[in-house]
């Protein structure tokens, strides 16, 4: 298995600090308001390469962190007249509700910053007699930057460089430019706590360097993020940690992409920024998670409905498969086991997932293969060459294995006639129209068919298809779709 470093800017061979076990943390969420899009992407991302090393056979310690300690949190909170962590609280639930909704399995552990107060006073004070922090008389602690001569190696920033960029009006007491905040005094109003240098709270980038300690230890095999966080936050996590340890923090640098929003980066300011309750509202979960697993997850996401829609066919094509799959087993399947089709793709099935995604979680040719599979079942389905029990124990083999693995990255985990209706749904919103007009005028057609009156029933069909919807008649019944969906 090989992933790309950021550290080093190249693809590694991944071998863990101990054999078979893997210590991986990714930086959460700021609880201060709803989760956006980006939130979304660095979960599922995270979560897909997580669920992977597990199914390759690691025993995998993930933690994930939550920051309800901040200075939005406290504004938001004292907007709103509440206690700051209480609000924090009530944040979180809803961040894991949504974030259940996406398929995302909780991490092992997710500390919160403020649970870990005492062992950041502590992580603080060993940095302080090192030489590495300064209190002030405010009541302050900085780290000094420049008290740690490799600072920029993850970022690739040299000093010289960042001092160009920096603001010159220091803050009180604080030595350098550069420096930056371990321990921030109390303002009045604010939460706090009691520590050596009197009433305050912690700094973001001290949160996470004390939960990884405490939580899997010195050094760790994996550290991920947004591309976003590389500087500072990541950047002074590795100055915090290395100084206190003396040794190295993280062995691989991780990072995803981030999120544009029809080709303008998400943000505030340009009053673009997406929910992902907003998101839900318009997509189903699994194609919201295939949407960010189809492009690399280090690669960043333009958003926009094109590809959403795009998205949907995918997803519908996949599930549509394996609806049809489903059928011909039902109606075919005899208990016949351990067939040998010729030409079958079966025994690679598995293998070529495997070589994809050891090549740094590569869902994108995951994706690709799946769609190769299912190729290959939509012509074996008409295959009338070969006997039907012969194909269907062929296709529940494949469904077995298939819906084994790619449920590993999150997907194909619903019942496709589940997934297909929810589509339908979600479609006939879009459309404006009433699913009880539909049948309605389907029954209509059916009575002009019986009556052999097939302009009538032409009419009808012309009608639906005009409004979005096609028809499909079989000996049993006609059915109907979302013409769309089937335009791959």
């Amino acid at each position: 298995m090989r992933i790309y470093n950021t550290m080093t800017k190249s693809k590694e061979e991944f071998i863990p600090l101990e054999e078979g076990k893997v210590k991986m943390y990714a930086c959460g969420i700021t609880v201060y308001d709803e989760c956006h899009v980006g939130h979304a992407k660095q979960a599922i991302v995270y979560d897909m390469i997580s669920q992977y090393l597990r199914y390759r056979g690691y025993d995998v310690t993930y933690v994930r962190n939550y920051t309800d300690v901040d200075d939005k949190i406290i504004n938001r909170a004292n907007e709103l007249g509440i206690n700051a962590i209480e609000y924090s609280a009530d944040r979180i639930r809803e961040v894991e509700r949504i974030l259940n909704l996406l398929r995302v399995i909780p991490a092992d552990i997710n500390p919160k910053a403020s649970e870990n107060i005492d062992n950041i006073i502590h992580f603080i004070e060993g940095l302080i007699e090192k030489g590495y922090a300064y209190p002030t008389e405010r009541g302050d602690v900085y780290y000094s930057v420049k008290s740690f001569p490799t600072y920029g190696k993850l970022s690739k920033r040299n000093t010289d460089e960042l001092l160009n960029g920096v603001r010159k009006d220091v803050e009180e007491g604080k030595r350098d430019p550069l420096d930056f905040a371990l321990w921030k005094s109390a303002k009045e109003g604010e939460i706090y706590w009691t520590s050596p240098w009197g009433n305050g709270r912690p700094g973001w980038h001290i949160e996470c360097s004390v939960m990884i300690k405490e939580n899997l230890g010195e050094t760790i095999d994996i550290h991920g993020g947004g591309k976003d966080l590389i500087f500072p936050h990541h950047e002074n996590e590795i100055a915090q940690s290395e100084a206190l340890t003396g040794k190295s923090f993280v062995k691989y640098w991780s990072h995803s992409g981030l999120i544009k929003i029809n080709g303008q980066k998400m943000s505030k300011s340009l009053g673009n920024t997406m929910t992902i309750r907003e998101l839900l509202d318009m997509y189903n979960p699994e194609v919201v998670r295939y949407t960010f697993l189809s492009k690399h997850y280090s690669t960043d996401s333009d958003l926009n409905d094109k590809e959403f829609a795009l998205s949907e066919k995918h997803m519908f094509y996949f599930y549509n498969t394996l609806n049809d799959m489903n059928n011909y087993i039902k109606a075919n399947d005899n208990g016949i086991q351990n067939v040998e089709i010729e030409n079958s793709i079966y025994d690679n099935i598995e293998k070529d997932f495997i070589e994809a995604m050891d090549d740094d979680f590569n869902t994108v040719v995951a994706l690709s293969n799946l769609f190769e599979i299912c190729k290959y079942v939509n012509v074996l389905l008409k295959n009338k060459k070969v006997a039907p029990e012969m194909i269907s124990a062929e296709l529940k083999r494949i469904k077995e294995i298939v819906v084994k693995i790619y449920g590993v990255i999150g997907l194909l985990k619903e019942e496709p006639v589940e997934f297909i209706e929810n589509l339908k749904e979600k479609h006939i919103k879009k459309l404006g129209l009433d699913k009880v007009k539909i049948e309605e005028q389907i029954a209509e057609r059916k009575i002009a068919k019986d009556n052999k009156d097939w302009p009538k029933a032409d009419e009808i069909r012309n009608t639906l298809k005009e409004q979005g919807i096609i028809l499909f008649d079989t000996k049993e019944a006609t059915t109907w779709g979302i013409d769309e969906l089937y335009n791959l």
